[in-house]
């Protein structure tokens, strides 16, 4: 992955329309994954591969989708 631009994985939304979403920045290795809440971010985290970075980003949000996050 060598885009110039962020690809987002997914977004989220709770019943009160709070958003969040994950996305792979550009650029790697090594990998940046970065969590969005509200439009603001919440987190990144590097991996040595995109296909970590895809199972972990998969990982928060089955996490939000036992709390009560839905899909967009």
């Amino acid at each position: 992955m060598t885009r110039s631009e962020s690809t987002v994985l997914w977004r989220l939304r709770t019943p009160r329309r709070e958003a969040a979403h994950a996305a792979v920045l550009p650029g790697g290795p090594p990998f940046t994954l970065a969590f969005f809440v509200a439009g603001q971010l919440d987190r990144v985290e590097n991996f040595e591969t995109v296909d970590l970075a895809v199972f972990r980003a998969e990982d928060v949000k089955r996490s939000l989708l036992g709390e009560g996050w839905r899909e967009e």
